[in-house]
């Protein structure tokens, strides 16, 4: 319930932001170019700002407990091995954070590759051997040195303002055919034409769906092989090993869960934003 209360304030206030600068920018959506730009500025602002607040989002809907001072061995490893991965990745330590969860999962999140945080569940954390979990660090390093979170934001972004305006363009002309199909020519009234946007947006946003996700997919076969690169080909084979013998992943929020380690599972691999661990391990045994 926090969860669902936090994410609905959120995206509130951020609705509320936008509207501000719509209106700053004096933006008229009854033109083509008009509407391209508030679909851009939904589309891109949303998925920025989200982005902006990542960190924030995480520690409050996740209950991240955030290792300032490690308060035993464990804590200790898990700081010195991010640390040195951070080290040979090329980019600034990140924070390090614990969540209880029994699942056995991890994920990456932040504004930037220098502005970043790794997180690991309880369950993982001692559900799996060291060496399982170094790898797993290892992936969620990757994840931050290729700078994923800003590409799938930016990829985001393109198909919410994809989805935003063709949803409002096809709806425009759905009205227009009506104005003239009809005697009274009044087109779709204002409820009705909102009602149109919806479904429309809805059934874009699937296909939209779909591309992020086949993106999403290929970050993840490139964070295994860096894993690969920095814990050990072995070490990364048999933590996704850990995970496919492991109960069904389902308590991450679907924006913390596509930077897993472990994706939710899905009878369309379509939708998926993460390949099956099947075609990982596979990937991985083949690329040696």
């Amino acid at each position: 319930m926090k969860r669902v209360v936090l994410f609905l304030i959120t995206n509130l206030a951020v609705m509320v932001v936008l509207s501000i600068v719509m209106s700053v920018l004096g933006v008229n959506t009854r033109t083509t170019g008009g509407l391209l730009v508030f679909a851009a500025i939904f589309g891109f602002g949303g998925a920025f700002i989200s982005l902006a607040m990542s960190k924030w989002m995480a520690k409050r809907s996740m209950g991240l407990e955030v290792i300032t001072n490690p308060r035993d061995n464990t804590e200790r490893w898990l700081l010195e091995t991010v640390a040195r991965q951070a080290q040979q990745a090329g980019v600034k330590m990140p924070e390090v954070a614990i969540y209880q969860s029994p699942e056995m999962n991890a994920f990456a999140t932040g504004p930037s590759k220098n502005n970043s945080l790794v997180a690991v569940s309880s369950g993982l954390l001692y559900g799996m051997n060291a060496d399982e979990v170094e790898a797993v660090l290892a992936h969620e390093m990757s994840h931050v040195a290729n700078g994923d979170m800003v590409t799938l934001t930016l990829i985001q972004g393109v198909v919410n303002t994809f989805v935003i305006f063709m949803a409002r363009v096809v709806a425009n002309i759905i009205s227009n055919f009506l104005s003239n199909d009809e005697e009274e020519g009044e087109g779709l009234g204002g409820l009705a034409y909102f009602a149109v946007v919806i479904v429309l947006e809805i059934l874009f946003g699937i296909l939209a769906s779909i591309i992020v996700a086949y993106f999403s997919r290929i970050r993840e076969y490139r964070a295994d092989a860096g894993a690969a690169t920095l814990a050990g080909r072995s070490k990364m084979i048999a933590a996704l090993e850990r995970l496919r013998n492991g109960p069904e992943t389902g308590e991450m929020p679907a924006n913390m869960s596509a930077f897993g380690i472990n994706g939710k599972r899905s009878m369309a691999e379509l939708l998926m934003s993460h390949p099956p661990l099947e075609k990982r391990i596979a990937a991985l045994k083949n690329a040696a």
